[in-house]
């Protein structure tokens, strides 16, 4: 089957509301600064009337990564479920205006499309309440045959590890894309996730996975130590490839014995660090579909997390093709 997509991603379907809050906002609420946090209904309500809403946009991890492979020109797809509500209808016209294929089916009965609620300190870090609504609902018969096996990466959110079902859909994925000779790609999303699972992604890493997506504390958090050098070299044993990233220390790509540390991009002035490492997995990949050096793809990865962490919210305001092209990267 002819490659189609550069990447197709199943995640969370979620729609972002994203404001400014200050650290009594997040003691006074109950917040882990840093986190996600999943809420229900009720608490999702409660939340939002609370804080202070400044952009409303579609979102998710991986439908961002999606977005930000999509700003560089590459080609993309997303598999993941929304209710057949406003918000429902919005993410799926936000993902047509992006060229990317979104077609599941939309939830008729169930749960809202869900919601995440992002309160960004002073400092920049992102504080997240997630209502999951109907993404949780996806399962294996949500994914596409056809999408998985013409798509060059198959990317999956470490975030629906939380959903039996959803586990279920990337073991159907990740045999479908070796199948048909694609790459698997798994983030591991947030330290809390890995702590509820760490030994069912370290087995589905160690089997299933071509390219890992981390960042410091969560490469830390899964084999449960404060070394990095020593998480490094654990996870170059369990890995085939590993990306981590490290706030402004850069990232490194590991690869066996091999390494490559690569730089961040300067940025004037830190603004809100939501959807960083969606980006970053972005550039990657979009490098790697095209056949880049590994160092090139962690640049461009670099250039469009520098770019993200310049504005409030998780997608690229400008062409990361045109940024990526002025440095000489494309």
């Amino acid at each position: 089957m002819p490659e189609l997509y550069d990447v197709a991603a199943i995640g969370n379907a979620i729609v972002d509301v994203i404001g400014s809050a200050s650290e009594a906002f997040l003691a006074e609420n109950g917040l882990t600064k840093g986190a996600m946090m999943l809420v229900d209904p009720e608490q999702s309500a409660a939340l939002y009337g609370r804080m202070t809403p400044e952009i409303e946009a579609s979102g998710g991890s991986a439908a961002n990564t999606i977005a930000g492979l999509a700003s560089f020109g590459g080609r993309g797809a997303f598999m993941g479920k929304v209710a057949d509500d406003d918000l429902g209808k919005t993410f799926a016209r936000d993902m047509a205006a992006i060229g990317a294929r979104f077609e599941n089916a939309p939830l008729l009965d169930g749960p809202s499309t869900a919601v995440s609620m992002i309160n960004v300190t002073p400092d920049a870090q992102r504080t997240m309440c997630t209502y999951l609504g109907a993404s949780v609902e996806f399962t294996d018969d949500d994914v596409d045959i056809a999408t998985v096996e013409a798509a060059r990466i198959v990317y999956l959110e470490g975030y629906l590890f939380d959903a039996e079902a959803a586990r279920r859909a990337f073991a159907k994925a990740a045999a479908l894309a070796h199948g048909a000779g694609r790459m698997i790609a798994l983030t591991l999303s947030d330290s809390f996730v890995v702590e509820r699972h760490r030994a069912g992604l370290l087995g589905f890493i160690e089997t299933q996975v071509d390219l890992l997506f981390a960042n410091e504390a969560e490469l830390k958090a899964l084999f449960e130590t404060d070394d990095f050098d020593l998480a490094a070299a654990e996870i170059a044993k369990s890995a085939k490839l590993c990306a981590v990233t490290r706030s402004e220390k850069g990232s490194v790509v590991i690869r066996g014995a091999e390494r490559w540390a690569v730089p961040a991009f300067p940025v004037e002035k830190i603004v809100d660090t939501t959807g960083a490492g969606d980006q970053y997995a972005a550039g990657f990949m979009f490098g790697l579909a095209t056949d880049r050096p590994l160092a090139d793809c962690g640049r461009l990865g670099s250039l469009a997390a520098a770019e993200v962490i310049s504005h409030y919210g998780p997608r690229p305001q400008v062409s990361l093709k045109d940024l990526a092209a002025a440095k000489g990267l494309i």
